[in-house]
């Protein structure tokens, strides 16, 4: 019997598709080490990056060197900002951009800020206040961010150190990661207050008290003595110092008789008592002034009743503000004879916070 042997011959074909339709081609779609690219259509490209990096960065404790083309297309990282706290500010700070980075100029920036060494991060609103979230409208230009003049950020905590970064965006290309940070502290609110009882601008302690001598019938008298009051306040809008009497004028228990307060010219009043600015100053701030009530000068006066009534008055913090006023009376003959004619003024501080 023979024996044939038959030889059967697969033969196989290797099929390459490429991804294609009436209208798109997909070419170099190869991926690992060394990715293809740079496929393209009459309307649509793709473009890659020969040796990506498979972790696509390469980074330091300080720095990163990313790979690919989406790293070499985002915008540039900005530079530190600078933040101060160049006012005494208990609830703003100073923030000013580094555009010193060539970027164009409609590139926008994104500021990050955290009170708590990034363990929260919230965000520069447009209106200059803290959010919790970043909306697109809170990226700015370089112009909006105050330009080389800065702009302050409001509405912060008192006392508290703040940490600021930034990142900037242009046109289509993909937004940076943020740059190095820096920080400032807010201070706490400060009022400072004092009185003096001198005839030139020196410290005096307590106990203060003016004198005025006799009151000589229909002759204003002016007493020797000034009334000093120093203001040091942080407070943004500013505040006040206030004067009120306890009766109301000058009274006598023995004779049972008030000298009145009033407002008005001594001179052709028959009697009264009232008190007058005799200056006002400060060294920086404010500034520091005298309210018109008590400020017409001569031998005109403002009340001194018991309600409270502004003296002096400043809208804006200010540093070292230094005012003075001059007690003045007059009496007549109808006014009883008594050597106990006395006023007790109480001088009130306060600031807008």
């Amino acid at each position: 019997m023979k024996i044939r042997k038959i030889f059967s011959k697969l033969v196989l074909f290797s099929f390459l598709v490429l991804p294609a339709s009436t209208n798109y081609k997909l070419e170099g779609f190869t991926f690992g080490n060394a990715g293809g690219g740079g496929g393209t259509s009459p309307n649509y490209g793709i473009v890659g990056n020969m040796g990506e990096l498979s972790n696509g960065k390469i980074s330091s404790t300080n720095y990163d060197l990313g790979a690919g083309l989406a790293f070499i297309r985002q915008s540039a990282v900005p530079k530190a900002p600078t933040l101060v706290n160049d006012g005494g500010y208990y609830n703003k700070l100073h923030l000013t951009l580094d555009n010193s980075t060539t970027m164009p100029p409609d590139t926008k920036f994104a500021v990050a800020i955290s009170r708590d060494n990034w363990s929260t991060t919230q965000y520069i609103k447009s209106d200059l206040t803290v959010g919790g979230t970043l909306a697109m409208t809170d990226y700015q230009t370089y112009t909006l961010w105050g330009g080389p003049s800065g702009v302050n950020i409001v509405g912060l905590d008192v006392g508290t150190t703040y940490l600021v970064k930034v990142k900037s965006m242009q046109k289509q290309y993909t937004e940076s990661a943020y740059g190095a940070g820096t920080s400032a502290t807010t201070i706490m609110p400060t009022l400072s207050f004092d009185i003096d009882v001198s005839a030139t601008d020196s410290l005096t302690d307590p106990p203060y008290l003016v004198s005025f001598g006799d009151l000589m019938p229909n002759v204003v008298t002016t007493s020797t003595d000034k009334i000093w009051v120093s203001l040091d306040t942080n407070a943004t809008t500013g505040g006040s110092v206030f004067v009120y009497g306890q009766n109301g004028g000058l009274y006598s228990v023995s004779a049972g008789y008030t000298i009145p307060a009033i407002s008005g010219n001594l001179a052709v009043a028959a009697n009264g008592f009232g008190v007058g600015v005799s200056s006002v100053t400060q060294v920086s701030g404010g500034p520091l002034t005298a309210d018109s009530l008590y400020n017409a000068g001569g031998d005109i006066v403002g009340v001194t009743d018991t309600l409270i009534r502004q003296l002096f008055v400043t809208n804006n913090s200010v540093t070292s503000g230094r005012g003075s006023f001059l007690v003045k009376a007059k009496s007549d003959n109808d006014v009883p004879t008594a050597s106990d004619y006395t006023e007790t003024l109480t001088i009130i501080a306060a600031a807008n916070f």
